[in-house]
């Protein structure tokens, strides 16, 4: 071929494959139109177990009742973007998962520092500082004959004057859970000197104390909880009433697995809700969803009113029963008659018909914790949009700074606490035999 007729072939070819990229890529200098006018519809699968709430406004607060006068619920009309909510509380067996993920990875890195082959191998781009931080490998198998495996597992259960007729009990205190969060609260609020190339200002850190902001691993925090349900709670709730059998059966035993899990505290179902996030994350390599998290109370009371108006419970009308007169909750009914409703304790989760988004239980059976830190006066300085008001509370703050906003009253409650508008509160680090949770995710868009 002439040369300069090749000459002239590669510059075609390379101008019409710049053209190709550039009408593509963007090369041009326009900017790309991303995948509009592809997807109709969310681009993020449904969460299993979750129903989704679509957006819209709300009047929040007490409609006609108010029998304690506490005047802290004042009617405010709000508006809530769109998000995902569980159908039904957490219940045993859910919470199980979490409960048992924790004692596995414990096993299993306890095993670890005798067994290399419990963590997969080091990856020589990262920085390993221990052993903890190193995934674990959950491929490999535990050989119980094996006696230093048996002696391992042996460090995770009760021993000596705590042990029980030599049986092999797991010690519930040793199940804790590390997590790490960010706090963007604080993290908006600091300022970063492009000059000088740093963070200025100060931070509360997890402890409580005020320091100097280093750089992003300040608005980190870290955490360690306990997972276990507080099951003493039914016998401590309840003077001069039978309840042992709970104690030791109602969390552990299948009977149970469909009731919704009690003795949570406030963050014992944050945590939980990080877990939850973690597992779905590492499932994926890209396009992350949003976090499962508590609901605050604003997103609770909109989704318990199902897009019923001024209606004081979540099935709508001011009564607790049916036209036939069967009550349409698990609560207390006539002041005392606890079986009238189809269970004396809790039941398991979706025993009554939906509200009008289909979600379960909105109103008794258990209480629910939300995010919020409760203050009486909320309502009067919330915002019109997404209200919200939380505090990360630490084990050394005064009590009323711990104070968490509770909802939709329980299987022991009166219906008054039932009610839609009916705001409560419990202590962040404490467990009742009547408090639960669900959780939310934000919807990823906005309508």
């Amino acid at each position: 071929m002439n040369k300069s007729l090749y000459l002239t072939v590669v510059i075609i070819l390379s101008l019409c494959l710049y053209g190709c990229m550039g009408s593509n890529y963007g090369y041009t200098g326009e900017l790309s139109r991303g995948t509009k006018g592809k997807s109709a519809g969310t681009t993020e699968i449904p969460p299993s177990g979750m129903i989704y709430i679509p957006s819209g406004h709300v009047v929040i607060g007490n409609n006609d009742q108010d029998i304690l006068w506490a005047m802290n619920a004042v009617p405010r009309t709000i508006t809530i973007n769109a998000f995902w909510m569980d159908q039904t509380e957490i219940t045993n067996y859910e919470y199980r998962q979490f409960a048992n993920y924790v004692r596995d990875s414990i096993i299993r890195a306890l095993l670890g520092t005798a067994d290399d082959n419990f963590f997969l191998p080091e990856d020589e781009d990262f920085d390993y500082t221990d052993d903890e931080k190193r995934p674990l490998n959950w491929r490999a198998r535990i050989n119980r004959k094996d006696e230093a495996h048996r002696s391992l597992l042996r460090e995770m259960n009760y021993s000596g004057d705590e042990a029980i007729s030599r049986r092999e009990e797991i010690d519930v205190r040793k199940l804790i859970y590390e997590y790490s969060w960010i706090d963007y609260q604080q993290a908006a609020h600091a300022r970063y000197d492009a000059e000088q190339k740093k963070y200025t200002g100060f931070i509360i850190n997890a402890q409580g104390e005020r320091e100097e902001i280093r750089d992003r691993s300040s608005f980190i925090m870290k955490e360690s909880v306990y997972v276990y349900p507080d099951t003493l709670c039914w016998i401590r709730d309840f003077a001069f009433s039978y309840n042992e059998p709970f104690v030791t059966s109602y969390f552990s035993h299948v009977s149970y697995n469909d009731y919704p899990v009690v003795g949570i505290s406030w963050k014992q179902a944050t945590a939980f809700c990080w877990w939850r996030t973690d597992m779905i994350y590492s499932s994926l390599s890209r396009d992350y969803p949003n976090p499962y998290r508590l609901p605050n109370e604003a997103e609770w009371e909109y989704a318990a009113r199902g897009g019923l108006e001024s209606e004081l419970y979540p099935w709508g009308g001011p009564y607790a029963t049916n036209k036939e007169g069967c009550y349409l909750a698990n609560f207390k009914p006539q002041r005392g008659k606890y079986e009238l409703d189809g269970g004396v304790y809790t039941m398991p989760v979706g025993s009554y018909e939906p509200n009008d988004y289909g979600l379960y239980d909105m109103a008794g059976n258990v209480s629910e914790w939300t995010s919020n830190t409760f203050d009486e006066n909320a309502y009067s300085q919330y915002h019109d949009l997404e209200p919200n008001f939380t505090t990360n509370s630490k084990s050394s703050d005064p009590s009323v700074f711990k104070r968490k906003v509770v909802r939709g009253g329980s299987w022991k409650d009166i219906s008054y606490f039932l009610q839609c508008g009916t705001r409560m509160y419990e202590y962040q680090d404490s467990t009742k035999s009547y408090i639960g949770f669900r959780c939310v995710r934000s919807y990823m868009g906005t309508r």
